[in-house]
């Protein structure tokens, strides 16, 4: 069976070698941007469940740029994650962002000139979730970067009370993988994929992380994301 490290590879050298990405390169070692990553968004605005959504969480890598961008235009309320959590989440409220300047609003160099950094007290209820990934399996599994972060930030807000809700990858077609992908329990999955072609529910079988397994959490993690200390606090864990 391949290894996650293996179907990274795969993907990564795929892309690269049909010229499916872009910008920024090399493709190694990151959520790869692709070719019809606004097709993708395209087709998530169709969802009922992206539709009925408040408050949506998105990643904040490249090729989900143009997700985080109509959420915005959409007037809808969006949140994300600071690199490797240090900071926590940033909130933008459509409210915040002048017309027109949405594309802008929800990059990384001036998300901060347009939202806040806001305190886990503060965090609103979440309604959708967007996750970046290298490869995803019909059935939800999922291979992102290595770093796991997006297991984490889910864990984070179950942990906080969020309720179980829909979580969506955009990704191009060519990183759906046939391969047996190997789960941990804290392994975040998804439950639908958006590509360049379409929807594709997953119906998957696995369970979602219901909140952080303190046990397997370092105290190098916790001086890295005090994010994590935060929640101990508040949750008395």
């Amino acid at each position: 069976m391949k290894t996650k490290q293996d179907i990274r590879e795969e993907k990564w050298s795929y892309l690269t070698e049909h010229k499916l990405g872009r910008f920024p390169f090399p493709l190694q070692n990151r959520i790869p941007n692709f070719k019809g990553a606004e097709k993708a968004a395209h087709f998530v605005t169709t969802m009922p469940e992206y539709q009925q959504a408040n408050v949506i969480k998105v990643n904040p890598d490249s090729p989900q740029l143009p997700i985080r961008a109509q959420v915005l235009k959409d007037g809808k309320t969006l949140l994300v994650p600071t690199p490797r959590l240090k900071a926590g989440f940033i909130l933008v409220k459509p409210e915040w962002v002048p017309a027109g300047e949405e594309r802008k609003a929800a990059s990384l160099s001036h998300i901060k000139s347009y939202g806040k950094e806001i305190s886990l007290s503060e965090m609103p209820r979440i309604d959708l979730f967007f996750t970046g990934s290298v490869a995803l399996h019909r059935d939800g599994r999922r291979v992102g970067k290595g770093e796991g972060y997006s297991d984490r930030e889910y864990a984070i807000i179950r942990e906080l009370g969020n309720p179980d809700i829909p979580i969506i990858g955009t990704i191009h077609s060519v990183q759906l993988t046939d391969h047996e992908i190997p789960r941990n329990p804290y392994d975040l999955t998804v439950d639908w994929i958006a590509t360049e072609n379409g929807l594709i529910q997953t119906h998957s079988p696995y369970k979602k992380p219901s909140g952080i397994q303190w046990e397997l959490v370092t105290e190098e993690e916790l001086e890295e994301m005090p994010v994590l200390r935060e929640i101990r606090e508040l949750t008395g864990k």
